[in-house]
């Protein structure tokens, strides 16, 4: 089962990331858990991630994300990501 999600996102600058990130954790899992399913199913972890990119990477980022169950490694390496 996966552990993760990665996206793409636009947001604007009046929006801090952590807002957003906030209102998108709290947004799915009340619909998930209150409207889908009736019963507690989803729980996002305290933290998260974020890499920003330009639009000159947006492709390339959408690419990974689409095919990101066929790109992302099996077993992550003992020692961390190496890039």
């Amino acid at each position: 089962m996966p552990d993760h999600v990665h996206m793409a996102v636009s947001i604007p600058p009046t929006v801090t990331p952590s807002e957003w990130i906030g209102e998108m954790k709290g947004a799915s899992s009340h619909h998930i858990n209150h409207e889908i399913c009736n019963r507690k199913v989803l729980a996002w972890q305290d933290g998260y991630g974020i890499v920003s990119f330009g639009t000159k990477d947006l492709r390339w980022v959408v690419t990974y994300i689409r095919n990101q169950k066929t790109t992302m490694p099996k077993e992550r390496p003992a020692s961390g990501w190496n890039a």
